[in-house]
């Protein structure tokens, strides 16, 4: 036996045993929710609590990437739905159908990012509807936020299930 087979054997490189995959998990959900249409949580909490210069630079972010967002959607979404639809049916069907482990594990992380992105398409067109102060602004990414991590949490509760499921069924704990 040589020692590459040694190391394979010890670090499993499946998707749902990979250590690197839960990091990355992690990250995703925690950036997503940190990020509402862009803009940053930190920069609406420091715009409610000093006001000032950091209320302006939130309406400022807030004025620029809800136009930025809905620009793209009337400009390229029908294609871009297109396309997330034929990548997320031929993940499901390749994860899924046939099993293929990697394939389930991107198509776990896509699709919740799918409605996470929804909803900020959703809170871009209520911002342009609304005048932008700090309540509004502040009222909406706050919402965004909460639902998204909603989402997330279903998402990893999810994952982690299924991924259980898998290591279980895949036998590398020599069952």
């Amino acid at each position: 036996m040589d020692i590459y087979t040694s190391i394979f054997e010890i670090i499993d490189m499946r998707s749902f045993s990979n250590l690197w995959y839960w990091i990355g998990l992690a990250v995703l959900w925690s950036s997503a929710s940190h990020w509402s249409i862009g803009v940053p949580h930190d920069l609406v909490a420091r715009a409610r609590r000093s006001g000032g210069q950091s209320e302006q630079d939130l309406l400022d972010i807030a004025r620029i990437n809800t136009n930025r967002v809905l620009y793209i959607v009337e400009t390229s979404g029908l294609a871009i739905f297109a396309i997330c639809c034929f990548v997320l049916t031929g993940l499901a069907t390749m994860g899924f159908f046939y099993g293929l482990e990697f394939a389930q594990a991107v198509f776990l992380l896509m699709c919740p990012m799918c409605f996470v992105m929804l909803i900020n398409i959703s809170t871009a067109k209520k911002m342009r509807q609304q005048e932008l102060t700090l309540e509004n602004v502040a009222k909406n990414l706050g919402r965004c936020r909460v639902y998204t991590q909603i989402i997330g949490m279903i998402s990893i509760l999810v994952t982690s299930f299924w991924g259980m499921y898998q290591n279980f069924t895949a036998g590398v704990l020599g069952w």
